[in-house]
This record gives C-alpha cells, structure tokens and sequence, in this order.
C-alpha cells in the first residue's frame, strides 16, 4: 500500500478546519472597532464607581466571547501538534513542496498564537488602568461558566515570561521566511491567513522593541541555518504555548483530566435505530472549551441526515464533495470549522444529548433538509448574527432549514446585542409551538437514554 505523503497529510480535513476555524474567529476578537460601546461604558462606570445593569451584561458578553474565542484558538493550536511528527527529517530545503507544507502548518499555528497575544494585550489594555473594569471581569458569572478571577487568569498568561518567549521565538521565525510565507498568500488553504499575518506586522514590531535585539538577530541567523530543525522547535514551542493555557481553563472547573464522553459507542449504538433524516439532535459536552462561555445547559445543535437509502427515499439531495463518503455523512453541523457535513461518531462524541422531531410530512422534511444543505461549506459565525447567512452558527443551520417550512416559525432574540436563536431558545419555541416532540434524551438527570 502506498504510503501517505506529508503533502497529503497536511492537505487532510483535520488541517482544513484548523484553518477554517482561525478564519471563522478572526471577526470575534475583541479590537478597538468592535468594543466602541464598551469603552464608552468603561469610563462612565471608573467615574461613577460601578457599572449600571446594562453596562454589566454588554461588558459581561464582550468577556464571554473573548473567553470562547480564546478557548477555540487554544484548542485550534492544540489540533495541529500531532502533525509535528510527520515532519521530514531532513535539514535542507531539497523537497520544496514538504517545505510548503511545513509553512502551511507554521501559519495556522502562528495566526491563531498572534491573535491570542494581540486579543490578550487589547483586554489587558482596556482594564489595566480602569480598576472598577478589571474588578467587574474578576467576578464570577455562572451564566456563561466563567469563575473568579478569570481576567486575572488572561493577564498572568499574558505576562508569563516563558509563554513570550515561545510567541517571540515563532514571530522571528515569521521575519526570517517572510518570503516564504507572502508566496502562499494566494493558498486556499491558508491565504486568508497570511493576510492577517500581514496586518499583524505593526503589532509584531511593538512587542519586539520590547526584547534584546541580539538575542532575536542569533535567533534569525539560526533558523536560517538549521531550517526544518528550527522549524521543528519553533512549532514545539507554539504547542507549549496552548498546552498549559488549555489545562488551566478546562480541567479544574469542569471534570478530572482523562475522563471520557459520557455519551459511549453503546449509547450511540442504541440511540441511531430511533433517529429519523429531519430530527435536531441538541448536545452537550461537560468541558469544552467552544461551549464553556455560552448560557444554559444546552449550546449547540445539529441536523440529522439520515442514512443514504432515507435520504434517497426522501429526495434529499448531497453534494459529492471531494469524492467524500456519502454513506458516512449524517449530520450537518456547525462547529468551529465551519458549516459541515459530519460523520455520527463525531457529533455524538458529546456528554448529554436531545433529540427534538419536527411534526412534518415527508415532502415537508425533505424541503428543510435540502435548504439546509445549501449552507454546506460557510464559516462559523462567531458573532451570532442572524440577519446574516454568509456564515452560520449551530442553532443557525436549523433555523435556516426549519423556519416558515409548514407551520413552523422562529422568533430571534437579542443575545451578546444580537439577534439571534440560542439552543435553549430552539427547545423551548419548538417543543411550546407543538410542531416539534421530544423523542429521547440523555446525560440529564441520568446517564441513561430516556
């Protein structure tokens, strides 16, 4: 059998979405332009000495969403590590696409360690001197899973000496193969990301001017000589970065490190006899970090497909994307990575489960499916804006499909100053409307399907 290419391997699906998913991000961290109103409420709240109801909830969603951004980009870096040992072991430059993929991998990693540190010092700066502001972020907000002390948390790792260390050492990396990268500007893969690298450079410069210069011009000359070695510590150093910042947000507040999904292979087995193409399966997983800073117990939605031959039965028709498995693709989900289709295994790799069934006939089921799949392939929107569809949120896809299908509506609601549709908001209109039934659910009350 013929063996798998590092072209091949960094041209996978698991490195696609960690590019899509760094894309999809980009528009939810917190910058300047975007937190206007939020600045305005700052210093009226410094001055006066607390903040006002509302200036709490718009500083509290602001927080949450950079808490959730920061959890996805920590965990985008993370994803990438275990390509780090495909590498090729040469130390020269001879196998020029190797060395492109190489500079594939260094720029997912590096964009999403840059807006970390660029998100990071923007939220420091907002709080720094406001100290009813950096009070306010300390506290506790059980709504969106966020314990005390959680800014403080963000500025320790900001200012650890080691974690800079490991982020300067990748950003002169960037300078030395500068020429490198700007080639792949027009990759479909990571071009977007140059992009942002590019925009990023101003920052880049502002954080060098604090560090020796000597030190950073024999860390140049030595990427240049040793190449894929270099490459190699630099792209440790960025998985070290995320590691620890991971362990700190996830394992102490939610469940003991190793502990598997609640949600097993039996579980699965058991419940797939019961699914029907059009259910909404609403899920939940205990520590991760893409739901830990949302409200309620239930964040996330997906759609059921059905197998092949219901689809087919239905007239439910499925794109043959990238020659992929048909017969594989059962859910259209939107996750970080985007709007996708996915296999079972992969959406029921969760902690607790619902599953919702629209009171539909056929031709009816069959409509919202298919309108559905026309969002296949979007960005996630992190910014929960339903009055757009260029990209889409979890909860979006079934809005999208179900919405003005037979009897069945819809009402969006203001969240994070958006309007848009939460999971817990779906249940309750779905199952109150009477359009919709509870079939089976799981991980509530009991690890048992009920």
């Amino acid at each position: 059998m013929r063996e798998i290419t590092l072209m091949e391997k960094l041209g996978s699906e698991l490195v696609a979405r960690a590019a899509r998913a760094v894309r999809s991000v980009a528009s939810a961290i917190p910058r300047r332009d975007n937190m206007e109103q939020e600045l305005v409420d700052a210093e009226v709240a410094q001055q006066r000495g607390h903040f006002l109801p509302d200036e709490n909830e718009r500083l509290c969603e602001i927080f949450a969403r950079y808490l959730s951004a920061r959890g996805i980009l920590l965990e985008v870096v993370a994803t990438i590590e275990p390509i780090l040992d495909q590498l090729p072991k040469a130390t020269g430059r001879n196998h020029e696409s190797e060395w492109q993929c190489c500079m594939r991998t260094y720029i997912i990693g590096f964009t999403a360690a840059a807006m970390l540190v660029r998100s990071a010092t923007y939220m420091v700066s907002f709080a720094q001197n406001r100290s009813v502001v950096w009070k306010k972020l300390d506290e506790a907000e059980p709504r969106y899973g966020i314990p005390v002390k959680s800014f403080t948390m963000v500025y320790k790792n900001l200012g650890s000496a080691r974690r800079m260390y490991r982020f300067h050492e990748a950003m002169t990396f960037y300078e030395v193969y500068r020429d490198d990268i700007t080639a792949l500007s027009d990759d479909p893969l990571v071009g977007e990301l140059v992009q942002i690298l590019a925009h990023e450079e101003q920052f880049f410069e502002t954080r060098k001017r604090n560090y020796l210069q000597k030190k950073w011009a024999y860390r140049r000359h030595s990427f240049k000589r040793r190449h894929i070695s270099g490459y190699k510590k630099v792209m440790f150093h960025l998985f070290k970065f995320s590691g620890s910042a991971i362990a700190e947000m996830k394992q102490p507040f939610v469940k003991p490190t190793g502990q598997g999904k609640r949600v097993t292979k039996t579980t699965r087995d058991a419940l797939k006899p019961m699914l029907r193409a059009g259910d909404v399966i609403i899920t939940r997983h205990d520590d991760a970090l893409s739901n830990l800073f949302l409200p309620g117990f239930w964040p996330h939605a997906a759609l059921y497909l059905g197998e092949q031959q219901e689809r087919d039965a239905l007239g439910v028709v499925m794109a043959d994307r990238n020659n992929r498995c048909l017969e594989a693709a059962q859910f259209l989900e939107a996750k970080k990575d985007g709007v996708l289709v996915r296999p079972f295994e992969e959406t029921l790799l969760v902690d607790a489960f619902m599953v919702i069934r629209p009171r539909l006939e056929n031709k009816q089921r069959a409509q919202a499916l298919n309108r559905a799949l026309m969002h296949e392939g979007k960005l996630y929107d992190f910014m929960f804006d339903f009055r757009k569809a260029d990209r889409l949120a979890c909860t979006e896809v079934i809005y999208r499909g179900y919405h003005g299908i037979g009897s069945i509506t819809f009402e969006l609601r203001k969240h994070k100053g958006k309007l848009c549709l939460s999971a817990e908001d779906l249940i309750a209109q779905a199952l109150d409307s009477g359009h919709f039934e509870k079939v089976v659910e799981f991980g509530v009350d009991t690890n048992v399907l009920t």
